[in-house]
């Protein structure tokens, strides 16, 4: 090995720790705010003495985030999904909280999106399904199929 490759290789080692310090570092903040914005709006429906749906439709997407950051520091893979089923939280959030200012054509829009959103997952299940990576293959090869 010449000493150009010896040097490329260390660099890319130390370039690839760094970004991995940040990327986790990232996670951390994004966690820590996800948790600090779910206890205060905890504290808010706590003075209220109210909990509407808007309020847990916001905890779920506060909870879709952290399940998101768990599942990629657990499996160092981010699902597709994850952000597909915050949109569609997102949305019927959105839906329901401005549902009185709405015209007929908004509303068909925003449940058209919900709707696309759906889709896209059921294609990706789907497809992931019927046409695993081939990483997912060789993995599962030899044990028996269990669903997620």
């Amino acid at each position: 090995m010449d000493i150009k490759s010896h040097t490329f290789d260390r660099l890319r080692k130390i370039f690839s720790g760094s970004l991995d310090i940040v990327e986790y570092a990232g996670l951390l903040v994004i966690a820590v705010a996800t948790t600090i914005a779910m206890y205060q709006e905890a504290v808010v429906m706590v003075e209220a003495r109210r909990v509407s749906l808007s309020d847990l439709l916001l905890m779920f997407l506060y909870l879709e985030v952290l399940a998101m950051i768990g599942q990629y520091v657990k499996s160092g893979q981010l699902p597709v999904r994850f952000p597909l089923y915050i949109g569609m939280v997102a949305l019927a959030r959105y839906l329901i909280l401005d549902l009185k200012e709405m015209n007929e054509w908004r509303m068909l829009a925003v449940t058209s999106a919900i709707f696309l959103l759906t889709v896209a997952v059921l294609v990706i299940r789907y497809g992931h399904v019927r046409y695993p990576y081939r990483e997912d293959a060789e993995k599962d090869s030899g044990k028996a199929y269990v669903r997620e």
